[in-house]
């Protein structure tokens, strides 16, 4: 099965922090009429108070009948136990590739390879935020170019096979399927 064909269910919602992207994907979510699941891929982290202050927003934000799944690195199995026909959210890939970080290059290809799959199997529509990891610095760090390199072409190969996909800047969501030209692929 080809990849554009499968991930027909999949929506990708990307922009830099602070972009507006989380609030986006919500947005779709309420507009969808379905049941959501919200699935949390973030760590607690209950020792950072900035982080706790910007969990505590997100949970705000999303309706008393939301269902929410703190998943944290078992992605694909919080996206498997979901009804069929409910809507999940997954916020954000990025938190989940970070919780992956200490894989060994096979381990994580297992993973990638994992997560595509569950989300080739029949099932209600998901809509996913990823980070744009490289519009800014340059990571000073091994660790930090690890998870940009892996972040980055987990999300090339997610987009090319999904529904649609956004990109949040300035509190602006454009469409890139309907702007945007697909790159061709390496030779």
């Amino acid at each position: 099965m080809a990849v554009a064909d499968s991930l027909s269910r999949l929506t990708l919602i990307s922009g830099p922090a602070g972009s507006g992207k989380s609030r986006w994907a919500e947005h779709l979510a309420e507009r969808s009429g379905l049941a959501v699941h919200y699935l949390a891929t973030g760590p607690q982290a209950s020792g950072d108070a900035s982080w706790q202050r910007r969990l505590e927003r997100h949970r705000r934000r999303r309706p008393a009948s939301w269902r929410c799944l703190e998943v944290g690195g078992a992605l694909q199995e919080g996206l498997a136990a979901l009804p069929a026909a409910d809507l999940a959210l997954v916020d954000s890939l990025g938190t989940w590739v970070a919780a992956h970080l200490d894989c060994s290059d096979s381990g994580w290809e297992r993973l990638g390879v994992g997560l595509v799959e569950e989300l080739r199997r029949p099932g209600g529509p998901v809509l996913m935020v990823i980070e744009e990891c490289g519009w800014g610095v340059v990571p000073a760090t091994a660790i930090g170019g690890l998870f940009r390199e892996r972040l980055a072409a987990l999300q090339r190969r997610l987009g090319e096979g999904c529904a649609t996909s956004w990109l949040v800047l300035q509190g602006r969501a454009l469409n890139l399927h309907q702007l945007g030209l697909a790159v061709p692929a390496e030779a």
